[in-house]
C-alpha cells in the first residue's frame, strides 16, 4: 500500500521541553516543577508559560531485569494473526488440555488495599500485591497522563515514539528511549480506536478518520463517517473503518494528489460497528446488532451472516483457518469453514465476564497466545489452541487497548488512563 504523505510538517508533535537554561532564568518554576494543566490537556497559549511544557521524570528504575533503561524496541516486530481462515477444515483440538477438555484455572485475588496503596498486612496479605500473575511476563513500566480510558495504542514501524488515544479527546506520543511523553495532541473529541499501518497512524474520532504519517509528517483528514467511528482495519490496498451508524466506509491512497480517496460504503449492519479484522481475502465486521458479517475483499459484498452470540460482538481475530470472536455474552467463539465454505462454530470458550477484547501474539518460544481482556478488570493469556491459562495482568479498571510491538514486548491501555509496558520473560 503506497502511501507517501505530503511534505507539511506535523509541529504538534513537539511538547516545547523546557530546558535547563529556563530553570535558571526562573528559580521560581524550578522550586515549584509543576507540569502546565493546559500543556497536558494539548491547548496552552501562554509564552512564555511559568509551568512545565513535560513531564516530570519517573523514578528511575530499569525497563528490564537486571538492564539499564532501553528503547522499547529496536526494529519491527513481524504482525500476528494475519493469515485468517484458509476455508479448509481440520481436527478439533479446541479446549483439549493433556488429552482432557479441562480448562486451567486460577482463582487469585488482587488485594484491593493494596491497589489503593494502603494494605497493612504487607507479605502476610493473603491476597496478590501485583499487577500480573504467573511467570510468563513482566511489567516495564507505566506511562502517567491520559486522564480517561485508553481507546488505542500504535507502534508505527521505522517511528522512535509510541502513540496512545483516548477518550480524554488527546493523542499522546511518547518517547520510546526516554519513555517521557514527548507531545500532547488535542483533537477536540473522543478517540474511538486508533492503529497503525507502514509509518501510518489512523485516529478515529466523531465523524472523522485523522492519518498522520511519521515519515512525511503528513496530517489528513477523511470524511465521511457518521457519528463515532469504533475499529479500523487496512486490506487490500483499502482503510476501512467501522462507524457508529452501522456502514463500513472505505479509503484509497491517491499517490497523484498524497491524499485519500472514498471508495466504497459496506451497510448492512443495523447498530454499530465495534471490531474489524482482515483475513485470507475476507474482511471480518462485528457490530452492535450481535452479528458477524463476512465480506468479500474483493467485490466488498457480504458472503455470510454469523448470528451465535447472543450480545455485541466486541472483537473478531484471524489465526492459521480460523477466525475467533468474543462477546458480552461471555464467550469466546471459534470459526472454521466447513466443506460448503460457510463458518460455523467449532468450538466456545465460556468466560465468567463480558469478554471486551482480544490479541493475539507470540510468546518467547514463538508459541501462539491469546490475550482475553475481559470486563473485570483482568486479561488472562491463554494458549492456543488449548485455551489452558498461562497467566492473568489486573488493572484498576477495563483494559480496552492491547498492542503488540517488537521483541517480546506489548502495551496495554485502561480505564483509569495508565499505559503499561510488558515483556514474555524468556524461556526457563
Amino acid at each position: 500500500m503506497d502511501m507517501e504523505g505530503n511534505k507539511r510538517v506535523f509541529q504538534r508533535l513537539s511538547g516545547g521541553p523546557s530546558t535547563a537554561s529556563d530553570s535558571r532564568h526562573h528559580p521560581q518554576q524550578q522550586q515549584q516543577q509543576k507540569v502546565c494543566f493546559h500543556w497536558r490537556a494539548g491547548k496552552c497559549t501562554r509564552h512564555p508559560c511559568p509551568f512545565l511544557h513535560r513531564e516530570l521524570p519517573a523514578p528511575a528504575q530499569p525497563l528490564s531485569n537486571g538492564g539499564a533503561p532501553k528503547r522499547f524496541a529496536e526494529d519491527s516486530g513481524s504482525q500476528f494473526l494475519r493469515r485468517g481462515p484458509k476455508f479448509t477444515g481440520g481436527s478439533n483440538t479446541w479446549g483439549r488440555v493433556h488429552g482432557s477438555n479441562a480448562v486451567a484455572k486460577k482463582t487469585e485475588k488482587l488485594c484491593n488495599y493494596w491497589v489503593q496503596g494502603n494494605c497493612t498486612y504487607g507479605d502476610k496479605c493473603r491476597y496478590l500485591h501485583s499487577w500480573s500473575l504467573g511467570d510468563c511476563f513482566d511489567m516495564l513500566t507505566q506511562l502517567e497522563g491520559h486522564q480517561k480510558v485508553v481507546t488505542g495504542i500504535a507502534f508505527p514501524s521505522g517511528s522512535g515514539n509510541l502513540y496512545t488515544g483516548s477518550k480524554d479527546e488527546t493523542l499522546r506520543v511518547w518517547d520510546c528511549q526516554s519513555g517521557q511523553c514527548a507531545g500532547v495532541i488535542n483533537l477536540g473529541g473522543e478517540i474511538g480506536c486508533m492503529i497503525s499501518e507502514g509509518p501510518w497512524v489512523f485516529v478515529g474520532l466523531p465523524n472523522l478518520v485523522k492519518a498522520y504519517n511519521t515519515q512525511s509528517n503528513a496530517d489528513l483528514s477523511l470524511n465521511g463517517p457518521v457519528g463515532q467511528v469504533y475499529a479500523m482495519v487496512v486490506g487490500n490496498g483499502l482503510l476501512f473503518a467501522g462507524i457508529q451508524d452501522g456502514s463500513i466506509l472505505a479509503w484509497k491512497f491517491n499517490a497523484a494528489t498524497n491524499g485519500f480517496e472514498p471508495a466504497a460504503s459496506l451497510s448492512g449492519h443495523t447498530l454499530g460497528v465495534v471490531s474489524l479484522v482482515v483475513g485470507a481475502n475476507r474482511l471480518y465486521s462485528g457490530s452492535m446488532d450481535n452479528s458477524i458479517r463476512v465480506w468479500n475483499l474483493e467485490t466488498l459484498q457480504c458472503m455470510q451472516i454469523l448470528t451465535d452470540h447472543t450480545s455485541v460482538v466486541m472483537s473478531v481475530l484471524c489465526w492459521d483457518q480460523f477466525l475467533l470472536s468474543c462477546s458480552l455474552d461471555k464467550t469466546i467463539k471459534v470459526w472454521v469453514a466447513s466443506d460448503s465454505g460457510n463458518l460455523e462454530v467449532t468450538y466456545t470458550h465460556n468466560e465468567e465476564h463480558g469478554v471486551l477484547h482480544l490479541c493475539g501474539m507470540h510468546d518467547s518460544e514463538v508459541k501462539p497466545v491469546l490475550m482475553c481482556s475481559c470486563n473485570d478488570n483482568c486479561v488472562r493469556a491463554y494458549d492456543l489452541p488449548s485455551f489452558a491459562e498461562r497467566g492473568k495482568i489486573f488493572a484498576k479498571n477495563e483494559i480496552r487497548a492491547i498492542e503488540v510491538g517488537p521483541g517480546g514486548l506489548f502495551f496495554t491501555g485502561d480505564g483509569t488512563g495508565q499505559v503499561r509496558v510488558w515483556k514474555w520473560r524468556d524461556s526457563p
